[in-house]
């Protein structure tokens, strides 16, 4: 679960994190005189949009202002309105609020994050000279600037690592000790509330030598919600993709893509196997979607229902394996959930495992639009075959 920017520094401010005063707006109206903002030395402001996504000072989002009036300008644009950044994808994200924060006077601006490196199977911290950019162009342009610290889960980040990558950085002498202090408390923040991701992008250097948080983005891992129900419940999901939210009340793990034959598959490792086999064949997958190994009538009901809001889909691609569940009770609950939404788009279904002949004779002797194949390289020619088809019908 993603938090905007000002819940992200609420949340590090809970660890002994210090983070710019800010003020949220929700309306033009909401700030009637300076008394209302927070100090600021250099009398200006800066006005955030409060969005799931980076890139925003080059959407617009973030504006510098310099009175009350600036900060009513800013909302009066942007609340209301849908962000479109590099990262939101052509429809954008709702602007419900913006953060006021004072302006920093910044003399250099650095990179620190705490992630999971899955690979090493372990936390690292990740950090850069060169901050306030995207950390992939960074490391393509200058990969010696990456810098990592990995962290060993039994005795967690220590000092000596945390000075090494303050060195890296090449801070001086006097911002050491306030450089070690945040990175034991990030670590300290990843770990306690579960987060998948924290990343400060910026870590500024002011022009008196202090450290400041310019901006946060903080994830948490999904699987901690029975943990970190006080967070869940500030969950704000009118940022996230409607399919993907509706998957996530449903048990499915789903991932809305550009291409036009939709898969459903049962197990994480085979949805991925199977996106490639599509794109081998020359077509696209429309989305990722796991059903999971012990999928039901209802289940793969609601898989379809997702699968067929996107308008791009031109046929589907079923690949389920029989383990958990035999193939015969997978293909009367395909059977059960095409009639209950009336399935038109051409689909093709590979099942495989327990009782796989019975489900495949069960879906020719259906009477619906489904063509069952038992080989997967087969299936996904067949998928791309019928997109095709469709779309010149299209025209």
């Amino acid at each position: 679960m993603n938090l905007h920017e000002y819940q992200a520094k609420s949340l590090l401010s809970e660890f002994g994190i210090t983070v710019p005063p800010g003020v949220l707006v929700g309306s033009a109206d909401a700030v009637t005189d300076r008394e209302q903002l927070p100090t600021s030395d250099s009398g200006r402001w800066v006005v955030k949009a409060q969005v799931h996504s980076g890139a925003r000072g080059k959407a617009g989002g973030v504006r510098l202002v310099e009175d009350v009036d600036g900060v009513r300008q800013a909302a009066r644009e942007l609340i209301g309105t849908r962000l479109i950044t590099a990262q939101s994808g052509p429809a954008g994200l709702p602007v419900d609020s913006l953060l006021v924060e004072p302006a920093a006077d910044i003399r250099h601006e650095y990179y620190l994050a705490v992630t999971v490196d899955r690979a090493l199977q372990r936390v690292v911290m990740i950090a850069s000279p060169h901050g306030g950019m995207d950390i992939e162009a960074v490391a393509e342009a200058h990969p010696e600037a990456i810098h990592r610290a990995v962290i060993n889960p039994t005795v967690g980040l220590v000092a000596y690592q945390a000075r090494e990558l303050a060195f890296a950085l090449g801070l001086e002498a006097g911002q050491l000790k306030a450089f070690v202090a945040l990175a034991l408390n990030l670590y300290r923040a990843f770990v306690e509330r579960d987060a998948a991701l924290i990343e400060i992008n910026p870590l500024a250097s002011l022009a008196g030598g202090e450290l400041a948080i310019v901006d946060a983005k903080v994830a948490l891992d999904d699987n901690a919600e029975y943990r970190q129900g006080d967070w869940w419940q500030r969950r704000d999901i009118a940022q996230e993709d409607p399919a993907e939210r509706k998957a996530i009340d449903h048990g499915l793990n789903y991932v809305s893509l550009d291409g036009n034959i939709a898969c459903m598959v049962n197990g994480a490792g085979l949805a991925m196997a199977t996106m490639d086999l599509i794109q081998h064949a020359g077509g696209m997958p429309a989305n990722f979607l796991d059903v999971g190994g012990g999928t039901s009538a209802a289940k793969v009901t609601e898989a379809f229902k997702l699968i067929l809001e996107n308008p791009r889909v031109e046929a589907i691609l079923v690949n389920i394996f029989g383990g958990i569940v035999r193939c015969d009770l997978i293909a009367e609950g395909i059977i059960e959930a095409a009639r209950e939404v009336s399935l038109e788009v051409p689909t093709v279904v590979r099942l495989a495992g327990t009782n796989a002949e019975q489900g495949r004779r069960m879906l020719a002797e259906s009477g619906l639009a489904l063509t069952a194949e038992d080989d997967l390289s087969a299936a996904a020619n067949r998928a791309v075959e019928l997109a095709n088809t469709s779309r010149e019908a299209a025209r």
